[in-house]
């Protein structure tokens, strides 16, 4: 019998069992593919859970719906990190999309996913498609007022993804952006990493001139409870609660989560407002 637990804190984790494991070693990190009874294949970098089969629907919806319904016209997207392809799938939903780029720093994780996670990573060969495999921050320094959305699907801040955290990494973003463009970005657990989420929103409110931040419950995360951050310099975010869904296919984002989208528990708001 194999179990493999995720050490969340020094104190929690989160335990499943495993069917079969398999172990990559690439240039930056370890990667792991586990066959786990409750959640189906499991992609782990580092020890990390990153997307289960289960659950990973949750995420990837919450991370490039809103962004794309809050702009009135999103043709060019970019995807940084993200290598399983889930962010990409549910970007391609949108039919004004003509042009998604996703960058991601780590060419195995593309290659695992393409193998083992089909389900997550299977638009990835779609004609709009680029595939980009280099670091997120360089490749913004290339790419000037060119993106309507840009999403980033970032592991936590650690190792190879600590410095798209920093408020000079949301300036490259920023700068990467047309006049009315968006940005959506995980931020983190606001239970369990409460410092990475209050830097990682407060970094975001220092440089654009609007943010707004939403939640969503994914089982496999720090506490089953996570962050995302909108902002744009032009978008105030207040026509998302007139959009319809009905055409994107979604089995989380629902009409009522939208209208509500950033109605924020106490403890979350205060932690934002400290």
């Amino acid at each position: 019998m194999i179990w493999f637990t995720e050490y969340q804190t020094k104190n929690t984790g989160l335990t499943v069992r495993v069917k079969e494991s398999r172990r990559f070693q690439s240039e930056f990190q370890e990667i792991l593919l586990l066959d786990t009874y409750e959640y189906g294949k499991m992609l782990v970098l580092d020890g990390a859970v990153q997307t289960t089969e289960r659950d990973e629907f949750i995420y990837h919806e919450m991370l490039a719906h809103p962004a794309l319904l809050a702009h009135q016209n999103p043709k060019r997207v970019l995807v940084i990190g993200g290598g399983d392809g889930g962010t990409v799938r549910e970007v391609l939903k949108h039919s004004t999309v003509e042009e998604v780029h996703l960058c991601e720093i780590d060419k195995m994780v593309i290659e695992v996913s393409k193998e083992y996670l089909p389900t997550i990573s299977g638009k990835l060969n779609d004609g709009k498609v680029t595939v980009f495999v280099e670091d997120g921050n360089k490749f913004l320094d290339e790419r000037k007022n060119y993106y309507d959305v840009i999403l980033l699907d970032l592991s936590d801040p650690v190792g190879p993804a600590e410095a798209l955290f920093k408020r000079n990494f949301y300036q490259k973003v920023k700068a990467s952006l047309r006049e009315d463009g968006i940005m959506a970005a995980q931020t983190e657990s606001p239970f369990l990493q409460e410092e990475y989420f209050k830097t990682a929103v407060q970094e975001i409110k220092a440089v654009f001139k609007n943010s707004q931040t939403y939640l969503a419950f994914i089982p496999t995360y720090p506490a089953g409870m996570w962050s995302f951050t909108l902002a744009s310099d032009n978008n105030d975010f207040s026509t998302l609660k007139d959009k319809n869904i009905s055409n994107l296919n979604t089995k989380y984002l629902s009409d009522k989560i939208l209208n509500s989208l950033f109605a924020l528990p106490k403890f979350v708001s205060d932690i934002i407002e400290k």
